[in-house]
């Protein structure tokens, strides 16, 4: 397949049903908790229509794809050139008829899509309050890691307007805003049922966390087993390489 590869520009294996993604090495790259979510997800209903908010490079849904008998996936993104990159992602795994991108803020999307409802919202949004942390960042890292264009209030009302009644939210998040993430869900009527607590190892502090909600649901809170990254010897733990496919 014919892609152009602008300068800095590299092709990663996904080394996983021959998906790949191009990522921009002077930009923000995906992480774990992009492979991590995508996985919590993975259980999402044969044919649904998901939208990921905030999907950057288009990591997310390509993996998603892969993962899911999803029937389409919407990715939004506000940095132009970083959606342009995710099109190009589309294009160079063959996903065209299930994988658009949205170059918008995620704000202005109950008028751009025209109110039209989705079985399912995801997300890993930036981490950050705009007021918190070193921001000695390039434009592109800063919108990504820090709540400059779009707050975790933006994202949650933005998400109970796009979901369906008993739609499913997916987002993966740092720990010190869990009370946050859980108090805005709740006040949008998005029920918290599921939390998984994620940690580096077992003699550290938790590093994230994966959470789900459903839209007016009952309330009732599921915590799931711990998931370890790293064991003793530093090397992948046995849940992390299934989670890589690696066993």
């Amino acid at each position: 397949m014919d892609i152009n590869l602008k300068e800095n520009e590299r092709i990663d294996d996904l080394e996983f049903k021959n998906l790949k993604i191009i990522q921009n090495k002077n930009n923000f790259c995906f992480g774990i908790d992009a492979v991590l979510i995508s996985d919590f997800a993975k259980n999402i209903k044969k044919d649904s229509t998901v939208i990921d908010l905030g999907t950057g490079n288009g990591i997310i849904p390509i993996l998603l794809c892969g993962k899911t008998e999803l029937k389409e996936i919407i990715g939004v993104e506000i940095q132009k050139d970083v959606a342009s990159l995710a099109k190009k992602n589309i294009k160079l795994n063959n996903l065209e008829k299930k994988f658009k991108i949205i170059n918008e803020n995620i704000i202005n999307l109950k008028n751009k899509l025209k109110n039209k409802k989705f079985d399912v919202v995801i997300t890993n949004p930036p981490y950050k309050k705009l007021n918190s942390g070193l921001k000695n960042e390039s434009e592109n890292k800063l919108i990504s890691r820090h709540e400059v264009t779009a707050s975790l209030e933006d994202f949650v009302r933005a998400s109970k307007d796009l979901l369906v009644d008993k739609g499913e939210f997916y987002m993966v998040h740092r720990p010190e805003r869990l009370v946050d993430v859980m108090t805005i869900l709740r006040a949008n009527n998005i029920e918290p049922k599921v939390l998984k607590m994620i940690f580096s190892d077992r003699n550290s502090e938790p590093k994230l966390f994966l959470i789900k909600g459903i839209k007016n649901a009952k309330p009732f809170l599921r915590i799931e087993k711990n998931l370890y990254i790293y064991d003793d010897e530093k090397n992948y733990t046995e849940e992390i390489l299934k989670i890589y496919n690696k066993k």
